[in-house]
Parts: C-alpha cells; structure tokens; sequence
C-alpha cells in the first residue's frame, strides 16, 4: 500500500472532542467541551422555525446571504470599529473553524511562517500545518498571560506571513489590551505580514476588559483578517455558521477557498443569525451577568479544592495548574490526572498539554469550562465536595 498523508502524521484529532466522548460514555458532566447546556434565546428558536417554514432550505448564497452579510457589516461597524463592504469584505462560513482554515490556505504560500502565541486552542497548530505553513510560537506567561515583547519581535522575520490572535482567548482567559494589539500591529506593518484574529468570545468580558479589534487599528485595515461566529455569543455552537473579514483582494481568496471546500453554510441558520446579531444590549449584558457569576463560582470552587486557578478576563475558560493535585492522585501527567478526575467525580476537563507546541510544556495544567447551566455546575459542587474534604484527597 502507498504511504498515506505525512501531514496528518504531524498532529492528532481534538483532545477536547474526545474528552467529551469519555465524558459521555461515563455519564459525567463536561466542562471540557466549550458548549453551552442551557436553552438558548426563544427568539433565535423562533428565527429558525421561520426561515425553514419560509422556504430558506436549499442551497445559499455560496459566500453568504445578502442579508446576513449586511447584518454583519452593521454590526462590526457598531461594536469593533470595522469599516466592510458585505458585497466584498465578509465570507460566511461553516463557523470560525472553517473560517480560520480558509483564510489561512487563502494567504499561505510555502515556506511561510506563522506566528501563535501558546497556550492556544488546539486547532491553531493543525491549521498552521494543513496550509502549508511553519508555526513559530510565542509563550503567554501565567497568571496574568503576559507575553515578553522581546521574545514576540524575535518570532518575526522575513518569513513570517501572519499572526494569529485569540481575543478573548481560549484557554487562558486573556484579553489582548489596546497597547498590546499596537505592538503587534506594528510588527505586522514592519515586516509586512497580516494578522488573523479570531474574535468569537468578544462579548464575553468580565473586570472592565474592553474587547478590541486589530483591523480596528491605523495601518491594519487591508492586513487583517478578522474571524467570528455566532456560537459563542449566541450559545448556538451546533449552528456552524461564522465568518471572515478581509480587504475584498483577501477576500476574493478565502471565497474561492470556501466555495470548495464547504460551499456554503447553513442557509436557514444563516437567516436565524440576522436576527441572533439584531439583539439589543440587554440580551449582552444578560450574558455578561451570568458568565461574570459562573466564573466566580467555579473559580472559587477550584481554588478550595486545592487547583491554582488563573482567573479569566474574558472568555469562559480556566486553566489550572494541577502539580500538587497530582501528587495526591498518584499520577504523574495530565491525561491522567483528567481520566481519574472523571473516574473519581464524573468531572471532564482538557489535558493542558494540548494547548501546546511542546507536551510537556502543559503537562501539569488542565482546563475548565463554565458556560454550563447552573445544574451542572452544582452538581459538580457536590460531586468535588464529595472528593475533597479539608484541603485534601479523600478516598
């Protein structure tokens, strides 16, 4: 038999998809998984029933509804400051997954590098491969994720085609600040490479975090692609519909890119996100108001039970440092420390090590995820109170 893809040699599947298979199959309660267990808004369940009753069931518009487009456009230029054109500058696509992908293969050539900042969502890495691209990383530094700006100019040269953003980002909670995304643009502009930011959780913001968006910036207008979706905000991750904001030349890429390798996103999904992005502020601040009161509950409950929880500004993850928990348990790596977590309370969590270039690096950290429905998390309560007494391990 000829020798199969190399590539895919060069990765795994989702670590974070197959914690919430082992979760499954043990009957537990995922908090590995970033997905909402909760209803969603009545209305966006209306706005659904209405465009497949409407008639909105075949094929869309290969790169977005005009009417989801124009939709975003308002929107973009309301909240992030962007200024697009919905005839040239959006693509929709099947979430910000496909989104990423698209927009990579749509600007890589061979031999170019990309630059991510680790701990970054698993996908980063893959994508980076999949497009031919060579990722060089930079490390985002505990507790408050901060990274070394001598280190971030190092990672850029004369290869460097991109940089890829998370903000807020997942896993660390981290908000990229105003002089933070100056920095990078400038780099961008000296070395003259685009940056790709991937802005899904932009609402999720806790401790005054302001969300802002790199194109948004002087100079960043044609070198930025900027990539979001309706399942974080709207609690809708089972929708698959995203897009991906670029100059109308960028643009005409991640297209051609799309067409082929999706041809389009979900035509009545995508008729129920005009109305998902129509919501009025109180529907935001509703969302701020719960994820704010979850993040305090789990990260009070992680840090009693003996975690060294790092507390987010954003997003609705926290990642954990687990050295002397592990101890306890008797294991001496993150994949096993979240099997027996799961053995012991039903518990899911993600192995750290998958948030990095190099394993080991993460090793003793693993994350959580609160955007559960207050029965989960109570019930995770007690399922830890049941494990931990005093400050220690019981059983």
């Amino acid at each position: 038999m000829k020798t199969l893809s190399r590539i895919t040699d060069t990765f795994t599947e989702s670590v974070i998809r197959e914690m919430t298979r082992i979760c499954d199959a043990a009957g537990g309660y995922n908090l590995s998984q970033g997905f909402p267990d909760f209803e969603i808004d009545p209305r966006l369940k209306e706005a659904v029933v209405k465009a497949v009753m409407d008639g909105w069931n075949q094929y869309p518009v290969t790169f977005g509804e005009p009417e989801l487009r124009d939709a975003i456009s308002k929107k973009v230029a309301s909240y992030n400051a962007i200024k697009c054109n919905p005839d040239t500058d959006i693509t929709v696509t099947c979430g910000a997954t496909e989104a990423m992908m698209a927009s990579l293969n749509a600007i890589i050539n061979p031999g170019d590098e990309i630059v991510i900042f680790e701990p970054f969502y698993e996908n980063y890495g893959p994508d980076c491969i999949l497009s031919g691209a060579t990722p060089r990383y930079v490390t985002l530094h505990a507790p408050d994720w901060s990274y070394d700006p001598i280190e971030l100019a190092a990672a850029f040269n004369n290869k460097t085609k991109a940089i890829v953003i998370n903000t807020p980002n997942n896993p660390t909670g981290k908000v990229f600040s105003r002089q933070e995304m100056e920095e990078i643009a400038a780099l961008c502009v000296k070395w003259d490479c685009y940056a790709v930011t991937d802005e899904i959780y932009e609402h999720i913001l806790y401790d005054g975090s302001q969300h802002i968006s790199i194109a948004s910036l002087p100079g960043m207008e044609d070198r930025s692609i900027t990539i979001n979706s309706v399942s974080k905000s709207y609690s809708v991750t089972g929708w698959r519909v995203g897009w991906a904001i670029a100059s109308e030349e960028i643009t005409e890429r991640i297209r051609k890119v799309h067409d082929f390798l999706t041809v389009g996103a979900p035509t009545p999904l995508q008729h129920a996100a005009v109305e998902a992005l129509a919501l009025d502020e109180d529907y935001y601040k509703g969302l701020r108001a719960h994820y704010s009161e979850a993040r305090t509950f789990l990260y009070d409950l992680l840090t009693q039970c003996g975690f060294k929880a790092c507390k987010p500004k954003g997003a609705y993850y926290i990642i954990t440092d687990t050295t002397e928990l592990m101890t306890r348990f008797g294991v001496k790596d993150d994949f096993s420390f979240s099997r027996k977590l799961i053995e012991l309370t039903g518990v899911a969590t993600v192995p750290g090590s998958s948030f990095y270039s190099k394993p080991g690096d993460g090793s003793n950290q693993v994350r959580f995820c609160f955007c559960k429905k207050w029965e989960t998390m109570r019930a995770v309560e007690e399922a830890f109170e049941k494990l931990f007494v005093a400050g220690s391990v019981a059983g």
